[in-house]
């Protein structure tokens, strides 16, 4: 895990209400992810864990509260422009182009990168050609980082399942975020496959610096590579601290194994 160099949060989100109806799904939700850490949101179903990313990343907007990332505020911001400043995502359900290789989707996942002008989309040559050599060869090194290069000119609908999660996890990281957030990514997964994440979501930490807020159920996964764990029960955070004192405390243990 990369070693945090300041005190600062990357990501600070403060009272965060989010409601459908009658129906409170996050009730006065706070907590702070510092530059390079892993942070895991854990919970049983239904604890408003996904909620959480969604008002993250702009899929909902909240009712109260902030949520800033880099002192910019993300609540109400639309969701591409939230992807434009520097979070990705992926999603419980894979959610790719299945008729499309596994390059074309990296390569689609570039299109926030990508400004041509109206007569540089017209002419194809000169300066508007190394940048599709250079986006290409981002999405080759990608490939090679999640060692998929078997996988590279496959329809990604033809792939086994736990491939298709490794190139929604590419795709992410094809438009170069300072933040991911990863939505149960190793959900479905045998223990061979969940292995293979957890290594690349350690990589792509401490080598590429990149924060990532994580939703897992598999705990093991969780108090292995995580710097901080929050959980949440029925809308509420319930704990927060290092994955030994979550361990620990007797409110955790009672929300997931209940009362003796």
């Amino acid at each position: 895990m990369v070693e945090n160099n300041g005190d600062k949060p990357i990501l600070k989100v403060d009272d965060i209400y989010l409601r459908f109806g009658g129906v409170e799904a996050l009730n006065g939700i706070s907590f702070e992810a510092k530059k390079g850490q892993i942070v895991a949101i854990i919970g049983p179903n239904g604890a408003g864990k996904t909620c959480l990313l969604n008002c993250i990343n702009g899929f909902y907007h909240p009712q109260r509260g902030s949520i800033q990332f880099k002192n910019t505020q993300v609540v109400g911001m639309p969701v591409h422009k939230v992807a434009a400043i520097g979070i990705g995502r992926t999603f419980q359900m894979v959610e790719l182009f299945t008729g499309l290789t596994t390059v074309e989707n990296l390569l689609a996942a570039r299109h926030r990168l990508l400004k041509p002008g109206i007569l540089s989309s017209c002419i194809y040559f000169g300066k508007e050609h190394q940048k599709d050599l250079q986006h290409r060869r981002v999405v080759e090194e990608i490939i090679d980082f999640l060692e998929m290069e078997t996988a590279r000119n496959k329809v990604v609908g033809v792939l086994p399942y736990g491939m298709r999660k490794r190139v929604e996890l590419g795709r992410a990281l094809a438009t170069e975020p300072e933040l991911i957030l990863l939505d149960e990514v190793m959900a479905g997964m045998n223990v061979e496959e969940k292995e293979d994440i957890a290594r690349f979501i350690l990589d792509v930490n401490e080598e590429w610096g990149t924060t990532i807020i994580l939703i897992e159920h598999d705990m093991g996964v969780v108090m292995d590579i995580s710097d901080k764990v929050v959980v949440l029960d029925f809308g509420s955070k319930l704990a927060e601290g290092t994955p030994d004192e979550i361990k620990m405390n007797p409110a955790v243990v009672k929300a997931y194994l209940g009362e003796e």
